[in-house]
C-alpha cells in the first residue's frame, strides 16, 4: 500500500469510525439497511428529537456513509456502499493478523493439554 493513498484513505476512515463511534448512528444505518427512509421514519423508534436525528444524519452524511435526496418534501437518506466497503477492507487488513494470532494461541492451548495428559497418564502408572 502506497504511504500517500493510505494517508488519504486515513483521513475518510477517521470520519467513518467516528461516525460509527455512537450507538445511535450504528441504529440509523442498520435501519438504512431495510431501504431509505425519511428523518421522520427513521426517528420513529428512538426516543430522541427529528432535529437530534438530522444532526446524527449529518454527521453520517459527512462521512460518507449516507446520502440524502430531495423529494419534494421528504429528504430520504439511503446508505452508500462503498465508504462502508472501505472501512471494511481496512479492518479486513488486520484479519490475517488476527488468525495467525488465533492459531498460535490455539498451538499452544493443544501443547498444554498434551502436557496435562501426559502428567495425568504418568500419575495413573506410577510413573511420577
Amino acid at each position: 500500500m502506497e504511504l500517500y493513498g493510505y494517508i488519504a484513505a486515513e483521513t475518510g476512515l477517521d470520519a467513518v469510525f467516528a461516525a460509527l463511534a455512537d450507538p445511535t448512528r450504528r441504529a440509523i444505518l442498520s435501519r438504512l439497511a431495510d431501504g431509505e427512509a425519511s428523518v421522520a421514519e427513521i426517528a420513529a423508534p428512538f426516543e430522541i428529537s427529528q432535529p437530534a436525528i438530522s444532526r446524527h444524519l449529518k454527521v453520517l452524511e459527512r462521512a460518507g456513509l449516507i446520502e440524502r435526496d430531495v423529494d419534494r418534501q421528504r429528504r430520504p437518506a439511503r446508505l452508500k456502499a462503498e465508504t462502508m466497503a472501505a472501512a471494511v477492507d481496512w479492518l479486513t487488513e488486520f484479519r490475517c493478523f488476527w488468525e495467525k494470532s488465533f492459531q498460535q494461541l490455539d498451538d499452544v492451548l493443544v501443547q498444554m493439554q498434551g502436557n496435562e495428559m501426559q502428567r495425568t497418564a504418568g500419575k495413573e502408572t506410577g510413573h511420577d
